[in-house]
C-alpha cells in the first residue's frame, strides 16, 4: 500500500516518471492476456484479443500500462463468472487510440460507477473486509493513463458486465 499511495502521490504532484517509447496496442494487450492466460484458465473463463495488426502505434512507458492493463484485467476476471470471457481489444480512430478490458460479470450498480476511481472506494462493500486490497488500484490506473496524456472511463449494466476504457493519443 505504501507503493501505491507514492505512486499517485508522484502522478498529483505531476513527478510520475514515464520511459515513453514507440508499442503497438495489439502488443500491449497479448502481452496482458498472455500473462493472465493461467489464471483465466483455471476460472474457467476464456480471455480473447481483438485489434488490428495496424493501428497506429502510442508513445507510452510500456511498464506503466502493463501496470494499468494488470489491474484491469484482474478486476475483470474476479468479477466474470465460470464460462464467460473478458475480451482484450484496441481500436484507432482520429488519431487516438481506444483499449478496452470488458467482462461479463455482474456489473457495478449504476449509482457506484461514478465513484470506482475513486482513493480507497470499493463498488462490493463486502471486498474491505478481506483485506487483499487498498482500494488505491483504480485510482493508480487512473492516474498513470492520465500522465500519459488519456482519459479513462467506465461502462456497466448490472448483469451485463463492465468495460473499462482507455483513450490515449497515437503517435
Amino acid at each position: 500500500m505504501i507503493e501505491d499511495l507514492r505512486t499517485l502521490s508522484l502522478a498529483d504532484a505531476g513527478e510520475l516518471k514515464l520511459r515513453r517509447e514507440p508499442v503497438q496496442p495489439r502488443t500491449l494487450i497479448e502481452r496482458t492476456a498472455a500473462a493472465f492466460e493461467g489464471t483465466a484458465g483455471q476460472q474457467g473463463v476464456t480471455l480473447e484479443v481483438r485489434a488490428s495488426e495496424s493501428l497506429p502505434s502510442l508513445n507510452v512507458d510500456p511498464e506503466r500500462i502493463a501496470q494499468v492493463l494488470a489491474n484491469l484485467t484482474s478486476n475483470a476476471l474476479r468479477y466474470a463468472p465460470e464460462g464467460s470471457i473478458v475480451t482484450l481489444a484496441a481500436y484507432g480512430a482520429n488519431g487516438m487510440v481506444d483499449i478496452r478490458v470488458c467482462d461479463q460479470g455482474p456489473g457495478i450498480p449504476a449509482e457506484k460507477v461514478a465513484h470506482v476511481f475513486e482513493r480507497f472506494y470499493r463498488a462490493d462493500a463486502s471486498r474491505s473486509q478481506q483485506g487483499d486490497e487498498s482500494g488505491l488500484g483504480l485510482a493508480i490506473v487512473k492516474s498513470i493513463v492520465e500522465a500519459h496524456g488519456g482519459t479513462i472511463a467506465v461502462e456497466s449494466e448490472r448483469g451485463q458486465g463492465t468495460t473499462f476504457i482507455i483513450h490515449l493519443p497515437a503517435i
